[in-house]
């Protein structure tokens, strides 16, 4: 299975949440399904979250559009990185 993993520093949470939130529709069209949402404990601004990628294909292209970049500098984000990466087996960590 496939995931999004995303960092971004923001320069306001609750703007930056309010306008990802309104973005759900779209994510969903690019094959993405978000799974958890998180903030870092003591820089509350660096904000984490992972997506299921139902369609890589899709979510490659919903990255690189003009549309996700205006959403990303509305937001208030400052700076950011994506991941794709694969869930692996936790074997002998169980």
């Amino acid at each position: 299975m496939k995931f999004l993993l995303c960092r971004n520093r923001v320069s306001d949470f609750r703007r930056w949440r309010r306008i990802f939130d309104s973005h759900a529709p779209a994510h969903r069209a690019a094959g993405l399904l978000l799974r958890g949402l998180w903030r870092e404990e003591r820089a509350p601004r660096e904000i984490y979250f992972l997506f299921e990628v139902r369609d890589a294909r899709k979510a490659t292209a919903f990255l690189s559009t003009p549309h996700a970049a205006e959403a990303a500098a509305a937001s208030g984000v400052m700076d950011g990185e994506y991941h794709f990466i694969r869930a692996s087996s936790m074997g002998r960590y169980r």
